[in-house]
């Protein structure tokens, strides 16, 4: 299991991908806005063909328990699962990923945001989600082999 964090355009993506070399990506945004169906059409554009496709924006955990072993799967992203777990008031299901992803038997490859670098947020919501967002990434990276930190597109192996 891997861990790609970073932050906004950092390349993690891409990375995740470049590494799954093709397989299961599970994708986790939901277009609410016309903005974000764009974000979501260019990430399929630049993906191309080799991937099975699940929107799995909240059961995160059960998509994983019906995985095959014979495939790597892309998780993009934890960050976009947490702020829909959090905005239909199910935050507590976050405590069930770790295990989970131990359980797959799939070679698995998770990508998320560092949050935890910016500004302090101005708004309650803002610091609860960044602060469930840190440790989420603490628990994930600690179950993962590997965790790499993406800047400007570059990897910065932290646990190679």
């Amino acid at each position: 299991m891997s861990l790609i964090l970073g932050g906004a355009r950092s390349g993690k993506s891409r990375m995740a991908e470049a590494r799954a070399g093709g397989g299961v990506l599970i994708a986790t945004a939901q277009a609410h806005d016309a903005e974000m169906a764009a974000r979501i059409a260019r990430h399929r554009a630049d993906r191309g063909a080799g991937w099975e496709v699940l929107e799995v924006p909240l059961d995160l955990p059960e998509a994983l328990a019906t995985l095959r072993e014979d495939r790597p799967v892309v998780i993009d992203c934890l960050t976009l699962w947490l702020s829909n777990l959090l905005l239909a008031g199910r935050g507590e299901g976050a405590e069930a990923l770790p295990d989970a992803l131990r359980a797959c038997r799939a070679d698995v490859i998770c990508v998320s945001n560092e949050v935890g670098q910016g500004i302090v947020p101005a708004t309650p919501l803002g610091r609860a989600f960044r602060d469930a967002q840190g440790r989420l990434n603490q628990r994930v990276a600690a179950a993962s082999d590997r965790v790499t930190l993406m800047v400007a597109g570059l990897p910065l192996e932290v646990r190679p």
